[in-house]
């Protein structure tokens, strides 16, 4: 981008062509984990063309709130790209896809293991021969080999089966599911990863590869520390609420102006925090001079810290804290958090003709990304890519006659 083209600061908008300018996306994904991914590449300059069946990405319509006729959860994660109406169970649509796969960089899909072999449409058989440039990053619930190979996965679901769900929560609920779709969310940003790596490999070697995602074992690499805990001492981990398996104080304690969380990540930080609350002699405790003796007396730590932050200004204690090096911070609702100062310099709240989401939080000092576009409406773009990828006014026409490209969902 020229300077004069340049957004004001502050909105989160890109600000350059982006780091991944020139890689082209065809994007065949719904929900969240894939759509995810692919917004992230688009965020940093990647050309997404978004591909959705005629009745369109299903989370358009999960809401309340809407804004038009697209649901809170579509906006949030498709953002910077274009949308077109596709069905691919069609030759003709078939034969689009492949057109767009020509010059394409990266194909990333979600379907079912087995479903675009069954199209014809396979890494191995079909479009490596053809495209052997092309990474194609397939995300799914179990992959397609092991006993759970093929079946259909959701993140609440793989939350549970991974283990995730089990150290959520406390004693008094038992499993919970956590608030944040992490294993989606997680899935897509280790999806980002392995396209980058296959990127990178493919400067040097020439080819693409598959990448084969999946909730199940991105689910599981997200067990930290409790797997390693289990893998070094066999003991079941079990859902503790806030404090920490591995480390004390670690936990939420209530102040005059609102409960604030504390950590402590050694014993220099335990004593420094022992003095800023006027308590110095609790540091070299026997009880509590070491992090394995605060853990083995942690019920009575936490009622000596409790007793000294009851009258304290939360805010204002943390802050100091933060100052100091140590770490504290106030536990904030969501608008708050949306509201405060260091989120909007940040720029982690993004606006642009009406959209307003989150910001990106990949930071590049010469090729910043950020909002380019708006979220697309359904087959949006539709006519625009086909133009580009030299279909003519007729082949349109007869594409959208044949039910081929739809610019509105099917019902």
């Amino acid at each position: 981008m020229e300077s004069a083209d340049l957004p004001p600061p502050g909105m989160g908008r890109a600000r350059s062509p982006g780091a991944l300018a020139g890689i082209k996306v065809v994007d065949l994904t719904r929900v969240l984990g894939g759509p995810y991914c692919t917004m992230v590449l688009s965020d940093h300059g990647a050309e997404v063309i978004k591909i959705e069946p005629p009745q369109g990405d299903e989370v358009r319509d999960w809401g309340p709130p809407f804004l038009g006729d697209d649901a809170s959860y579509f906006i949030g994660v498709n953002r910077n790209k274009r949308s077109m109406g596709l069905d691919l169970g069609k030759p003709e649509g078939k034969a689009v896809l492949l057109k767009l796969l020509e010059d394409a960089d990266v194909l990333v899909e979600n379907f079912k293991p087995g479903s675009m072999e069954k199209w014809g449409l396979g890494y191995e058989a079909d479009l490596a021969p053809k495209f052997p440039a092309l990474i194609h990053c397939r995300v799914s619930g179990f992959g397609a080999h092991g006993p759970l190979g093929g079946l259909p996965g959701y993140d609440a679901i793989l939350q549970a089966m991974t283990g995730l769900m089990s150290i959520n929560g406390d004693p008094t609920t038992g499993p919970m599911r956590m608030g944040t779709p992490i294993v989606d969310i997680g899935t897509g940003l280790y999806s980002v990863i392995a396209i980058l790596m296959a990127l990178h490999e493919r400067s040097k070697s020439g080819l693409g590869q598959y990448c084969d995602m999946t909730l199940h074992d991105c689910g599981m690499a997200l067990l930290h520390p409790q797997a390693a805990n289990f893998f070094l001492n066999g003991k079941r981990p079990m859902p503790m609420g806030n404090p920490h398996p591995n480390l004390a104080p670690y936990e939420k304690y209530a102040t005059r102006t609102g409960e604030i969380f504390i950590a402590s990540g050694n014993n220099g930080q335990w004593k420094k925090l022992c003095e800023a609350l006027g308590k110095p002699e609790l540091g070299p405790d026997p009880r509590f001079a070491d992090n394995a003796d605060r853990l083995t007396n942690r019920a009575a730590m936490i009622a000596e810290l409790a007793a000294l932050l009851a009258d304290k200004d939360g805010h204002e204690f943390c802050l100091g804290l933060l100052r100091q090096g140590l770490p504290a911070g106030p536990v904030l609702p969501i608008d708050v958090s949306m509201a405060a100062e260091h989120t909007a310099a940040r720029e982690m709240v993004t606006e642009l003709d009406g959209y307003r989401g989150l910001g990106t939080p990949i930071k590049l000092s010469r090729t910043p990304g950020g909002t380019r576009r708006k979220p697309p409406r359904y087959g949006e773009h539709g006519e625009e890519v086909l133009r580009e990828h030299g279909f003519s006014a007729d082949d349109i026409a007869k594409l959208k006659s044949g039910g081929v490209l739809y610019t509105t969902r099917r019902r």
